[in-house]
């Protein structure tokens, strides 16, 4: 794929350590792409990955996880999204395994990773771990991927409400995650509504106008819940909902740290036609350039032919 300098969708994102002083061992990056020189279709590949591991490991990890698939996404061509992420979250969960068995510092570090990718107006996703990624749709939230936890676990089993699972000594336990002795199973179901069952049928989830993604590490779903998250993420402008949302966590004690990546359709249309707009747009601004160019290059000339008449 061929990267670009402007997505075809709106992008904020941001990362805090949070308030107890802990080094910041979360990674994220975003990308936008058209997928070749002969396929103008435009895409944008998101990624959080939170590290776990003492000794700075954690963050060699994350670190790890989000070169290693993001260099995957980059060097395909698009036509499978959901193999292409799995394949690469394995490749690099071997890796970061690797990399901790030739250091003892390193031994037992890991990382979660959440990925969504965003193909025209069609969304592909993938995670391990509790890392989380919501869809914001006519002011309603709703959780799109599940947390693979101990708590989690408890919870689907009855023997814990969502609300005890908030406060449970165990609530951080996770159960999958990148760098670990066996393989683990990614994750590709995505719930698209709060009734229904996750599925791996509803990849490719087609996104509207308006409709807003968050992907966060557990550093905000921890310290705020899911009414105030929607609350922030209705904030006009991305910047600040990226923002106010990092805040909120930190005012809650921000026991770890928090990063966050929103990500909105356009609401004046489909992507295609977005971009359409834009290439329209482009030779305008490049005419009213030259035209200015023209205009100064007059004026100088003049302002010369009458010194040099002055001077004769």
């Amino acid at each position: 794929m061929i990267p670009v300098e402007k997505a075809h969708m709106l992008v904020a994102a941001g990362t805090d350590p949070g308030m107890k002083g802990k080094n910041n061992e979360d990674q994220f990056s975003v990308t936008a792409y058209q997928t070749s020189s002969t396929d103008p279709t435009h895409s944008v590949f998101a990624i959080i990955a939170d590290g776990i591991g003492g000794h700075r490991s954690g963050e060699i990890a994350s670190d790890i996880a989000v070169e290693m698939i993001c260099d995957a996404i980059a060097s395909s061509n698009a036509s499978q999204p959901v193999e292409i992420m799995e394949a690469a979250i394995l490749q690099a969960s071997q890796s970061i395994l690797a990399q901790g068995h030739r250091s003892i510092e390193h031994q037992g570090m890991g990382t979660t990773c959440v990925c969504a990718w965003i193909i025209d107006n069609q969304l592909y996703a993938s995670h391990v771990g509790n890392s989380r990624l919501y869809l914001l749709r006519n002011e309603q939230l709703i959780q799109l991927n599940i947390d693979h936890t101990y708590v989690q676990e408890a919870i689907d089993a009855g023997a814990l409400t969502a609300e005890q699972a908030r406060s449970h000594p165990h609530s951080n336990i996770i159960r999958r995650y990148l760098g670990s002795e066996a393989d683990p199973e990614v994750d590709t179901r995505i719930r698209t509504d709060r009734n229904l069952q996750f599925s791996e049928e509803n990849q490719g989830f087609r996104l509207r106008p308006g409709d807003r993604l968050l992907l966060c590490s557990d550093g905000l779903n921890d310290m705020v819940t899911d009414e105030v998250i929607a609350e922030e993420l209705k904030k006009p402008e991305l910047d600040q909902a990226v923002s106010s949302l990092i805040t909120a966590a930190n005012l809650k004690g921000g026991k770890d740290n928090i990063t966050v990546i929103v990500l909105e359709m356009p609401k004046n249309g489909s992507p295609k036609e977005y971009w359409d707009n834009l290439k329209e747009i482009k030779p305008q601004t490049a005419i009213s350039y030259a035209g200015l160019v023209v205009m100064i290059l007059a004026v100088l000339i003049a302002v010369v032919l009458f010194f040099i008449q002055m001077m004769t």
